[in-house]
This record gives structure tokens, C-alpha cells and sequence, in this order.
């Protein structure tokens, strides 16, 4: 049985701002992946780091509407990968191209996650669990 209510079964106005804030966060989540994958791009961490204090802030605002899926994917997928930066980073001190391929393989696979949100919530679809 789903918890999962309909956006409309809410306020119309809170619905739109949970929207407003989940596009704000993919955005600052795609700047981020976008500069691990492009060459020479560089992004901060901090905005990362932001993007992930907004959704730990606005998560609760939007349980029980199918964009709480959307903050839990956001927040898994940056916990995720910071874990596996960690793990692999020792690859970087033994030998170069295996720790640069891990990180490469890990961004892909962050910018994968984080178009795929945006492309399910722009369709207002929650994600998978």
C-alpha cells in the first residue's frame, strides 16, 4: 500500500514551491556531475554541499507527496557517491589511470542519476524506491 498522495490533494501553492526547490537543487546537483565530467570544469563543492542542506531542510515539507521521492533520490545519490570518491580516492596515490578511471565512471554515473530525476519530475513522476 503507498503512502504516496497526489500533489493535487495538497495545497496547490506548497506543491509548487516543493517543485520550485527540487528544480533549484537538480540544478545546483547538475552543475556539480556537468563540471566532474567536462575536462577542465571546475565547480565548488560548496554548492553541492548547499544542494544537499536544501533537500536534508526541505525534505520533510514534502513527505507524502510524490516529490519526497525526489528528495530522497538527491540525497541518496550525493551520499552515494561521496562514498565511492572516498573508497576509490586511494587509487589516485598507488596509480593514476585506475583512480581516474573510477572517478569518471563514478561522475558518469552521478550525472546519469541526476538527469534521470530531472526527466521524471519534469513529467511530475515520482522516482523508483
Amino acid at each position: 500500500m503507498s503512502d504516496i498522495i497526489d500533489a493535487d490533494g495538497i495545497d496547490s501553492e506548497k506543491a509548487q514551491s516543493l517543485k520550485t526547490v527540487g528544480w533549484i537543487s537538480y540544478f545546483l546537483h547538475l552543475l556539480v556531475a556537468l563540471a566532474a565530467v567536462l575536462p577542465g570544469a571546475q565547480a565548488s563543492p560548496v554548492v553541492l554541499i548547499v544542494a544537499l542542506i536544501v533537500d536534508l531542510v526541505k525534505k520533510g515539507e514534502a513527505e507524502g507527496t510524490w516529490q519526497a521521492s525526489h528528495f530522497a533520490w538527491r540525497i541518496r545519490t550525493v551520499i552515494w557517491a561521496a562514498v565511492l570518491y572516498l573508497v576509490t580516492a586511494p587509487l589516485w596515490l598507488v596509480f593514476f589511470v585506475p583512480g581516474w578511471i573510477a572517478w569518471c565512471l563514478i561522475s558518469i554515473w552521478f550525472l546519469y542519476r541526476i538527469v534521470k530525476g530531472m526527466v521524471r519530475m519534469n513529467a511530475s513522476r515520482p522516482m523508483p524506491s
